[in-house]
């Protein structure tokens, strides 16, 4: 027993490790940030559809879900955009600090969904990410479209996370994900159609680099992580996989560092403040459980 939590327990942090290493294909990946997410959704879309045969899934739903996990699609579709574009126009370290700040936002959103009252602690906390992002942007002010795209970024995952959270309630989690893998392709293949003129041989050639790293990206960073991140959290606490999950952009920040150590270390003010974020971030996650569990544990003393 003791060797499978375990096993499960590295299998979580190689995980997370994953989610931290899709930033590094953001930056290998050379086409724009719409194509990138384009393809993505597209090759990940085809393999959970293999993966939900394999397993037998129900894919039928109501035409009321189907609206919703679409415009859950283009939630993520457009979370994805602004995160890979903040990479291009910043870059990892940038991107992966801002990325931090989605905690603050869903300690907002999740009020108005869920009808609960905003804790104290998260004002707080609140106030601790701005004053690290204000010192991130101070530090470093040419990366400035980058920060705001990031920003934006966090905003939209937090969104999308709270926004799902309430799907899994009714439906299979995977069916959720083929779903909006779909729906997000569709919605960028109408925008480029209308707005960017269309899809034109240039859209479909690409290097075999590219290649290489868009199917790493869909398959083990997209389509094996959600998965795999399915099947660890019935061996592990959510408390232990939300807290670790929190890592991913202390592992993306430090690849990024030895990949690209040029065009990624940055100045004093910059760490100053990603540490302010994360350790925020760190603290929120840690009360949250510990609430939680002690609400639990009330419980079930109050029944026997």
């Amino acid at each position: 027993m003791q060797n499978a939590r375990l096993k499960n327990y590295l299998h979580l942090h190689f995980l997370v490790f994953i989610a931290g290493f899709t930033a590094i294909l953001g930056q290998l990946i050379t086409i724009g940030s719409i194509p990138l997410v384009w393809y993505r959704m597209l090759m990940a879309g085809v393999l959970m559809l293999f993966y939900i045969k394999f397993t037998k899934h129900k894919m039928k739903v109501d035409k009321r879900s189907m609206l919703k996990f679409f415009a859950a699609g283009v939630i993520i579709a457009l979370h994805w955009i602004t995160f890979f574009e903040a990479i291009k126009q910043s870059n990892i370290s940038i991107t992966l600090a801002m990325f931090s700040t989605g905690a603050f936002f869903a300690s907002f959103i999740e009020p108005i969904f869920y009808k609960r009252r905003i804790i104290w602690y998260e004002i707080l906390f609140g106030v601790i990410v701005i004053i690290g992002v204000f010192l991130i942007t101070h530090g470093e002010l040419k990366y400035i479209n980058g920060i705001i795209l990031g920003v934006v970024s966090a905003l939209l995952s937090s969104l999308f996370a709270v926004i799902n959270g309430t799907f899994v309630q009714k439906h299979s989690a995977t069916v959720i994900s083929f779903y909006e893998f779909v729906s997000g392709m569709v919605f960028l293949s109408l925008f480029i159609l209308l707005f960017k003129g269309g899809f034109d041989a240039k859209f479909f050639t690409l290097t075999s680099s590219d290649w290489i790293y868009l199917f790493v990206l869909a398959s083990i960073c997209t389509a094996y992580a959600f998965i795999g991140s399915v099947k660890v959290m019935k061996f592990i606490s959510p408390y232990t996989v939300v807290l670790s999950y929190n890592l991913e952009p202390v592992y993306g920040i430090t690849l990024a560092l030895i990949l690209f150590p040029e065009i990624e270390t940055m100045g004093p003010q910059f760490y100053y403040g990603a540490a302010l974020v994360l350790t925020s971030v760190l603290l929120d996650g840690i009360l949250k459980n510990v609430k939680t569990y002690r609400h639990k544990k009330r419980n079930f003393n109050k029944t026997n």
